[in-house]
């Protein structure tokens, strides 16, 4: 097959009440049901994780939070990406990997939907890769909504953080589609 999944940073530090509320509490389920999907068919698995280089982040490795989050845990064989960087295609071999393997097509998710999924979904649509965003196995959170350039936004809801990433992407980058509609099209 030429599609592949990619699962971007589903890790257990996102469980953390350091990033504040987030929207779709269903994220991870709908990613674990795309990662089921791509093994019972024996299609190409990215996983990714973030593991930080910086001292004291949540995201490095000496916290724990570097851990998959149990639904979307690699399977022995399936490839891991470990990235230091919001782009999953900075610093590791995960475009080599992909066209090695003929790989045309992605279907991303994962986590943070403005940040590393953001950003690899851009990178590989100008990579050209033909980008699938399940925009429900992705999800925001309020860490940072009040951070503006000009300080005086008013702060954003997870939900419209992920819309408005989405949005972004939707039609330039990525085709925005359900987790069911990506099942659907896979029969």
């Amino acid at each position: 097959m030429t599609t592949a999944l990619v699962l971007i940073d589903i890790q257990m530090v996102f469980k953390s009440p350091i990033w504040g509320a987030r929207n779709n509490p269903e994220a991870e389920e709908n990613a674990a049901k795309l990662l089921e999907a791509w093994r019972a068919k024996d299609m190409a698995i990215c996983h990714v994780r973030h593991v930080s280089v910086e001292p004291g982040s949540p995201l490095g490795p000496e916290t724990g939070g570097t851990e998959f989050m149990p639904q979307v845990t690699p399977k022995d064989g399936e490839p891991i990406f470990e990235k230091s960087v919001n782009s999953a295609f900075i610093g590791t071999d995960l475009e080599a990997h992909l066209r090695a393997y003929g790989v045309t097509d992605l279907v991303i998710c994962g986590l943070t939907t403005p940040h590393c999924v953001s950003t690899t979904s851009r990178m590989a649509a100008n990579l050209g890769f033909n980008v699938t965003l399940a925009h429900d196995a992705c999800a925001a959170f309020e860490a940072n909504a009040n951070a503006n350039w000009s300080g005086e936004a008013p702060k954003l809801t997870p939900q419209q953080i992920h819309d408005s990433a989405v949005s972004h992407l939707h039609g330039e980058f990525v085709t925005a589609k359900a987790t069911s509609d990506i099942l659907a099209d896979l029969t």
